[in-house]
């Protein structure tokens, strides 16, 4: 199903799947928010219907700092049994709902937030979509002392691991580790790859988002909002 409009902008369309994805916020539920500049805008839309909700779980601290400027609550994960929806982007998306995220150094707390959900929908423009899983570099969450070893072991599978940086050092995630962004990799089945990669030791999130991939997810695309499910 695809909604036409007239030819947008990459941030209009950021916007325009932003507002749609209001209508899977369940009135009375706490929702699940990620991070990300398409999740801003639906952060944005989110606020016209804040009286509608309880709050939020957070998937950052940008994010939980939006929020909170727009009034609306957040609360802690350990607080929360259970989130009907989780929204959020996705740095690629599969036809299967599969996706890679980690771009905003933030994989850690969404795959959290995005287990506690029992739908994910999933928030980007058609430029994220794919075939393969490999063509954005990999994000992985790692413990510091063991990079060297998780990058030596990607490259056992052909693929380029390297520290993200950020102002000369290596950038440092909200949970206080380190980032291997990694090249070079297809990623042919990513259930299986994402069960491999999580028992490394020092690995503490993948960026492969299959065991929780999207349910929906709506795509910006020059035509308009094309609603996807899985």
């Amino acid at each position: 199903m695809t909604t036409p409009v007239a030819s947008l902008s990459q941030d209009e369309l950021k916007t325009l799947v932003g507002q749609a994805a209001l209508k899977y916020v369940v009135a009375g539920a706490i929702v699940g928010v990620g991070t990300g500049s398409t999740v801003n805008k639906f952060i944005d839309a989110l606020a016209t219907i804040k009286d509608q909700i309880p709050g939020a779980v957070s998937s950052s601290v940008a994010s939980t700092e939006r929020l909170k400027a727009l009034g609306i609550k957040v609360f802690d994960a350990n607080e929360v049994d259970s989130l009907a929806v989780y929204i959020d982007g996705a740095d690629e998306i599969d036809g299967k709902g599969h996706m890679v995220k980690g771009g905003g150094a933030a994989l850690t707390r969404e795959k959290i937030v995005a287990a506690l959900a029992e739908r994910f929908v999933c928030i980007a423009d058609e430029s994220k979509r794919v075939d393969v899983l490999g063509n954005f570099p990999l994000p992985v969450e790692v413990i510091p002392m063991a990079a060297a070893q998780i990058a030596r072991r990607f490259e056992a599978m052909g693929g380029n691991a390297q520290i993200r940086m950020k102002d000369g050092a290596p950038l440092v995630t909200d949970n206080g580790q380190h980032i291997l962004d990694v090249r070079n990799l297809k990623i042919a089945d990513p259930l299986a790859f994402e069960s491999e990669v999580n028992q490394w030791p020092g690995v503490v999130t993948v960026g492969v988002f299959a065991h929780q991939k999207a349910a929906v997810c709506l795509l910006g695309t020059a035509q308009g909002v094309q609603t996807l499910e899985y």
